[in-house]
C-alpha cells in the first residue's frame, strides 16, 4: 500500500513544529506531525515557563505544549507518535520512515531540536538516571532535602539552581567562569538563596560513585586545585548538541552541526525547511522556535501552491 501523501510533515513536536502545523493546517494543507515522545520537546520538562507572552502568572511547560498542540489539532493538523529513522529529502515527493510507518511530503519541516550537551567526563553515561541528571524538573524530585551540584553558568543552570533550591538541601552551583553568563533577572534570586553555594573558575574533572554518584571532583581552572564535593546528584547544563545526525549529508549543516538556514527557515533542498533549536540562529528560546514555525509554513504553503493544488481527502 502507497505511503500517504501530505502537503507537510513537520519533523518534531516542540513549539516550533506545532507552531508551523498550526499555520500550515489552518492554511488547508494536509499537515502531520512526526514526534517521537510526547509534545513540546525540552519546553515539556520546563516547570515554569515565565517569558512566554500571554501568561502574566507563568505557565507550566507540559501544559503549554499540549495547547500548542490542541490549537494545530483544530484545524486538522495529525500527529504520529514515533521515531523518524529515515528521511529522503532530495526526491519529490520526499520520503519519512519512521519506526512505526513510512509517509510522502511534498514539504518537510525540519523541527528535530537539540539535546543536552554531555560533560565528557568518564562515568557519566552509566551514571545518567543514578545520580547525573540533564533535566532539573524531570527529576529534581527525587532529590529531596539532599545535596546537588550543577554545572553551567547560563539561564538553564541558573533557573535549575534556583528550582532545586526550593527542593534540596544544599546547591553547589559549578562554572568554569568567575561570572555567570545567565540573564541579569536570575542573579539576585541566585544571591539570595542561602543554600546556593558558587564555585567559580571550576570544572567537574572526576565522577565518584559505588552504585550512585555520591560525590565529583572539581579542579580550579586557575590554580588546579582539586576538591572532592558530596554530593547525590549532578545536574548538567552545559548547553546542546543539535539533533541533526539523520539528515546529515543532505542538509547542509555548520560545523557545530546546525541546519545552515537563514530567517527565511529555506535550506539548500527545494521544500525543506529547518526551525527551532536545530537551525543556526543567535537565540534559542520558545518564542523564537514558535516565530520560526510561522515562517516556514508561509514558505511550505507557497511551496506548495507552485508545485499544484494541495492535496485533498
Amino acid at each position: 500500500m502507497e505511503p500517504k501523501l501530505y502537503d507537510t510533515i513537520i519533523v518534531g513536536g516542540g513549539p516550533g513544529g506545532y507552531t508551523a502545523a498550526l499555520y500550515t493546517a489552518r492554511a488547508g494543507l494536509s499537515t502531520l506531525v512526526i514526534e517521537k515522545l510526547s509534545p513540546g520537546g525540552q519546553m515539556a520538562t520546563t516547570d515554569q515557563v515565565d517569558n512566554y507572552p500571554g501568561f502574566p502568572e507563568g505557565v507550566n511547560g507540559f501544559e503549554l505544549a499540549m495547547k500548542m498542540q490542541e490549537s494545530a489539532q483544530r484545524f486538522g493538523a495529525e500527529t504520529h507518535y514515533g521515531e523518524a529513522v529515515k528521511l529522503e529529502l532530495a526526491v519529490s515527493p520526499k520520503r519519512i520512515v519512521t519506526d512505526s510507518g513510512e509517509f510522502l511530503a511534498k514539504t518537510v519541516i525540519l523541527s528535530t531540536g537539540a539535546s543536552p550537551r554531555e560533560l565528557g567526563v568518564a562515568g557519566e553515561q552509566e551514571l545518567r538516571g543514578k545520580g547525573v541528571s540533564y533535566c532539573a524538573t524531570c527529576d529534581g524530585m527525587f532529590y529531596k532535602d539532599k545535596t546537588v551540584a550543577i554545572v553551567g553558568g547560563g539561564n538553564t543552570a541558573a533557573a535549575d539552581a534556583l528550582y532545586l533550591s526550593k527542593l534540596c538541601k544544599k546547591v553547589y552551583l559549578i562554572h568554569r567562569r568567575d561570572t555567570l553568563r545567565a540573564s541579569r533577572v536570575y542573579l539576585e534570586p541566585l544571591k539570595s538563596r542561602e543554600n546556593i553555594e558558587f564555585v567559580w573558575d571550576s570544572e567537574v574533572t572526576a565522577l565518584h560513585h559505588e552504585e550512585k554518584l555520591t560525590g565529583v571532583t572539581v579542579r580550579n581552572k586557575k590554580t588546579s586545585e582539586e576538591q572532592i564535593f558530596s554530593c547525590d546528584g549532578l545536574f548538567v547544563a552545559v548547553g546542546n548538541v543539535p539533533n541533526s545526525g539523520l539528515f546529515a549529508g543532505q542538509v547542509n549543516l555548520t560545523e557545530n552541526g546546525y541546519v545552515d538556514a537563514d530567517e527565511t527557515t529555506r535550506t539548500n533542498l527545494p521544500g525543506v525547511f529547518a526551525i527551532g533549536d536545530v537551525r543556526n540562529k543567535p537565540l534559542r528560546q520558545i518564542i523564537t522556535a514558535a516565530a520560526d514555525g510561522a515562517v516556514a509554513s508561509q514558505f511550505a504553503e507557497e511551496y506548495v501552491s507552485l508545485q499544484g493544488e494541495s492535496i485533498t481527502e
